[in-house]
């Protein structure tokens, strides 16, 4: 995609430590690390959120990133790990081409990704949950 960093890194126009990439994914160093080992994990097919890509594509993230999740656990040694997907500018999305935030966490490393919490049950849980089904075209078991 014309303009777009990380389409710009698969195709080996941007710098980036590269980390891992098999044919459909690519994971790297974000240069703006949340922590020491922060990666990023993208699908080599340019789609700017999860409502674009593939469930193939997405599929294939998600490997990557338990991937490289075991190899930070091995190499780092961490205490924890996040994943963070954003999407749109509403969720904090900044770059739009989709992509899974690898963030190593040590106990007492300060980081906090979000606020703590807000509980909101504007709408009863079983009524938003019928139309997520219908959405999906689920009948659950």
């Amino acid at each position: 995609m014309n303009g777009c960093v990380f389409c710009a890194i698969v195709a080996r126009q941007q710098p980036a430590e590269i980390v891992y990439e098999d044919e459909q994914t690519m994971a790297f160093l974000d240069i703006n690390p949340a922590n020491p080992g922060h990666t990023l994990v993208i699908p080599r097919r340019h789609a700017a959120t999860i409502f674009d890509i593939d469930e193939e594509d997405a599929a294939a993230v998600m490997r990557t990133a338990v991937r490289v999740a075991r190899a930070i656990q091995k190499a780092l040694a961490p205490d924890g790990l996040n994943l963070v997907q954003s999407n749109g500018r509403a969720g904090g999305q900044e770059i739009f081409h989709l992509h899974v935030h690898v963030i190593p966490r040590w106990v007492g490393d300060g980081l906090r990704l979000a606020r703590p919490p807000v509980v909101r049950r504007e709408r009863p849980l079983p009524e938003v949950a019928a139309e997520l089904r219908r959405a999906l075209g689920s009948s659950v078991m």
